[in-house]
């Protein structure tokens, strides 16, 4: 799997609200920090667990992926999702930093974002 193949699954994944496909894209040991003052989720296991916990209150999910920047196995890639969250509108813009096995998939992420209580178009220039 291509780098822009796995950042195209992820966001559908994220989209259909999917944490079996999610986890899929993630090896069996993975690393997955979502707060990074919080402890990683680990495992496909653990990728399930977080994606069920977080997106089940999510409706109408748009996600935009920016242009991955890619470094031998390591990528940081800009997100932009709205949605409904609660029945409340959210705009969430952040950065995935991940980091890649030999089989095209991810074995550690990190990733940074920012909320915001409306839903927000992109800056001009996001994700170039």
């Amino acid at each position: 799997m291509t780098v822009d193949e796995w950042v195209d699954e992820y966001r559908r994944a994220w989209e259909t609200r999917d944490p079996e496909a999610a986890a899929a894209l993630f090896t069996t040991d993975a690393s997955y920090r979502s707060q990074i003052f919080e402890d990683p989720h680990r495992g496909t296991a653990g990728v399930t667990e977080y994606w069920t916990s977080v997106t089940e209150a999510q409706d109408d999910v748009t996600v935009r992926m920016g242009r991955p920047f890619t470094e031998g196995d390591r990528v940081a890639v800009e997100f932009w999702t709205t949605m409904q969250a609660g029945g409340s509108p959210l705009t969430l813009a952040g950065c995935l930093l991940l980091e890649f096995a030999g089989d095209g998939r991810c074995r550690h992420l990190r990733e940074y974002w920012n909320l915001h209580d409306q839903i927000v178009e992109p800056p001009d220039g996001w994700g170039a």
